[in-house]
């Protein structure tokens, strides 16, 4: 294994145990234990560990170790008013004539989320939330809206992660939610989908009300719908 593909395999590694809770906020990652469990040298999980930095998810104390991050109630707010307003925007460009198209995927989706649900399978189920979510913007047909939504995924997946338990519990609602959603594509009712997506997202992100200094930004996602 060449050491790029062995930083890699490191990354995605380490990456996936902090964005669905394996690694929790606080914890304290130190480069001989991960290099060990990886199977792999210090270098590549090095720069690893360089990377997740760079995306916010640790911080790096020099012969101390990488700590963990989270996201805190401002962050959470902030991607729940970006998704917001990329999804809203999203919707706003979705043509009549292909409504029906994208909506008809959208309830495939939701009929394999009940699947999920039932078998309690929580990562399908998130893989597939995140996946629903991101084709209401694919159905915009924007190279740039998507590639912003896109961002946002990681962030996403370790919010639903974080609900533990209390996913499951709200799965019932969260399907419930998503069929009103995709009912709003399919009639292109803009307003409706803007107002049953901010409950959706405060609900399933945390997020009862917006950071008071992001208040502008829901406005601005309500006006896509008037």
């Amino acid at each position: 294994m060449t050491t790029s593909s062995a930083a890699e395999r490191a990354y995605e590694t380490i990456r996936d145990d902090i964005l669905t809770g394996r690694h929790r906020p606080g914890a304290m990652l130190g480069e001989a234990a991960l290099a060990a469990a990886l199977g792999v040298s210090r270098t590549p999980v090095r720069a690893a560990l360089v990377r997740l930095q760079d995306e916010g998810w640790i911080e790096i104390y020099p012969k101390r170790g990488a700590l963990v991050q989270g996201l805190s109630p401002k962050q959470a707010a902030e991607h729940a008013d970006a998704r917001l307003i990329l999804e809203t925007t999203a919707i706003g460009r979705v043509s009549t004539a292909q409504r029906d198209g994208y909506a008809d995927a959208l309830d495939e989706s939701i009929a394999r989320q009940v699947e999920a649900f039932r078998a309690s399978d929580v990562r399908s189920f998130i893989d597939l939330t995140l996946a629903f979510h991101r084709g209401f913007v694919r159905a915009a047909q924007s190279e740039v809206l998507l590639e912003l939504y896109d961002r946002l995924a990681d962030r996403h997946r370790y919010l639903l992660f974080a609900l533990g338990d209390g996913l499951l519990e709200r799965c019932e609602e969260i399907i419930a939610e998503h069929r009103e959603l995709t009912s709003c594509l399919r009639t292109g009712d803009a307003r409706g989908f803007a107002t049953a997506l901010r409950d959706h997202i405060g609900e399933t992100a945390h997020v009862d009300t917006p950071d008071p200094s992001l208040t502008g930004l829901f406005a601005v996602a309500d006006g896509a719908g008037r």
